[in-house]
């Protein structure tokens, strides 16, 4: 199985990627259109230039790969996708490929925890309308809805949660996706070393979030742009 796991930056996305990685029967993959979007759009991130060397940035390379085999013969390829990295003119006859999940966060946690590693985000770079819009084209060619699963759920009750999910994409729920050991993996995109110090420290989901952080002006008119977004997918999203 291809799963396809569709996320904004500072979602919970990576432990959700070592989560996955834990298991013994699933190859994972860290943001395969990453290097594509940076090439394409010039964007000023953090390693930007070392990211477009190390990493393949052919996107339609990128997208063979994610409709194809696991590698290392294992029987389910789990791919991390951030879904502002799926530019216009990409092809995407490869979803029909894979088993698509829809990882949210509300924006004001999302805001608060980018502004620490790359100040002044815009709506643009955290990628709530862009996975509302995924989400509409997934709907839509499926006929249904597909599995939406919020990080502060999974904060909350991470086995309950998990299984839920697992069981949601007709995937035998594995424990050991509750932990990993601390530090990188060999699969971590170049990008690791600036954005992944909390999650190479961790050994498993971190304890439930407290309030809601608060925002200076200028944050909060960025979370308040994407909430609707967030709303949308959040009223389908997965009840253990």
């Amino acid at each position: 199985m291809n799963i396809a796991m569709w996320s904004g930056p500072r979602n919970l996305s990576t432990a959700m990627m070592y989560s996955f990685g834990a298991r013994g029967d699933t190859a994972t993959w860290d943001e395969p259109f990453y290097a594509a979007y940076l090439k394409a759009t010039g964007a000023t991130h953090p390693l930007a230039a070392e990211i477009i060397a190390a990493h393949e940035s052919d996107p339609d390379v990128v997208a063979r790969t994610c409709a194809g085999p696991a590698p290392g013969g294992k029987a389910h390829f789990y791919q991390k996708h951030m879904t502002h990295h799926m530019l216009p003119g990409i092809d995407r006859d490869w979803f029909s490929a894979v088993r698509h999940v829809f990882l949210i966060r509300h924006p004001a946690r999302v805001v608060a925890s980018y502004h620490r590693k790359n100040e002044n985000p815009t709506l643009d770079d955290l990628g709530f309308w862009q996975q509302a819009q995924i989400f509409e084209e997934v709907s839509a060619a499926r006929g249904k809805p597909p599995v939406v699963i919020d990080s502060t759920d999974i904060r909350k009750q991470p086995e309950a949660m998990l299984r839920a999910l697992c069981a949601a994409i007709d995937l035998p729920f594995d424990p050991a996706m509750l932990h990993w050991p601390a530090g990188p993996r060999d699969s971590d995109g170049v990008w690791a070393k600036h954005w992944y110090g909390a999650v190479h420290r961790s050994t498993g989901f971190d304890a439930a979030e407290g309030p809601l952080p608060e925002l200076p002006a200028h944050l909060q008119t960025v979370a308040d742009a994407a909430l609707p977004s967030y709303r949308a997918l959040s009223a389908v999203a997965l009840k253990p």
